[in-house]
């Protein structure tokens, strides 16, 4: 197998649908074989090792709940057991809850920030640790969103996660850089993708979004997974402690309506 990415193994975390299954794929036409990541949906899984195959690459599955330090580790331990190694960690699953701030619940933080935050701080860490024991760089990509930066009303807990990831990403970058590990931060806007699915079908709320993106159309999922294979390959390699924005220009223009 040949590409910029070749006899590279990564992880994608939620890799069953929309970002995580596009980023999967492009990593594997890229040349790298992949743990496919899921949780509770093996049919998912299956459509993304099939588009992993289909590009060129090997694919394991296995369902890790990310929020859950034990499965977290398993994954890692599947890619060094199956593959021999493990090169790059895309913590890409994450979850969104609405509710006004006043009647957040602790369950709906506990929920949002244990899978956005903490799943992707300890996935970090586990990943890291097998890397510096076997002596080998790699790369953390984290997909975390405008809102680690914009607010995103009625959505506090979502933007609580993205904001500390926003940090911890910053924070391992001068951590971990000394070790020739490389972290970053992908952080999209409005992308067509099942989680936005409501969105796409609200014809005003997606025309008044779309008035400001500068760009004039919502992203897609390779839109995304193209900054993830730069990251990942040696063309992004003196890159660390950065996030690229992949919003159209969204957050340079954004206000409410």
């Amino acid at each position: 197998m040949s590409g910029r990415l070749a006899e590279k193994v990564a992880i994608v975390t939620g890799s069953g649908s929309g970002i995580g299954q596009a980023v999967a794929e492009r990593l594997a036409a890229e040349g790298a074989n992949l743990v496919v990541d899921y949780r509770g949906h093996i049919e998912s899984a299956q459509e993304t090792r099939a588009k992993v195959e289909a590009a060129g690459g090997k694919a394991i599955m296995v369902e890790a709940d990310v929020s859950k330090l034990s499965d977290c580790q398993n994954l890692v331990d599947q890619a060094w057991q199956q593959f021999g190694s493990c090169d790059i960690l895309v913590n890409n699953a994450g979850i969104e809850k609405h509710a006004p701030f006043l009647e957040v619940t602790e369950a709906d933080y506990d929920a949002v920030l244990n899978v956005n935050l903490k799943g992707a701080f300890f996935l970090a860490q586990f990943f890291a640790k097998r890397l510096v024991d076997a002596k080998k760089p790699g790369t953390i990509i984290n997909m975390s969103s405008v809102h680690e930066d914009m607010v995103f009303p009625n959505f506090s807990t979502y933007c609580a996660s993205k904001g500390g990831m926003r940090m911890v990403m910053r924070d391992l970058a001068v951590e971990l850089g000394p070790l020739g590990i490389t972290v970053n931060n992908i952080a999209p806007g409005a992308v067509d993708t099942p989680i936005n699915a409501h969105l796409m079908a609200d014809k005003p709320k997606l025309d008044a979004l779309l008035r400001n993106i500068p760009l004039g159309r919502i992203g897609t999922a390779g839109d995304v997974a193209g900054v993830a294979a730069f990251l990942a390959s040696p063309d992004g390699a003196y890159v660390t402690g950065s996030t690229y924005f992949i919003d159209g220009g969204l957050i340079r223009n954004y206000h409410e309506q």
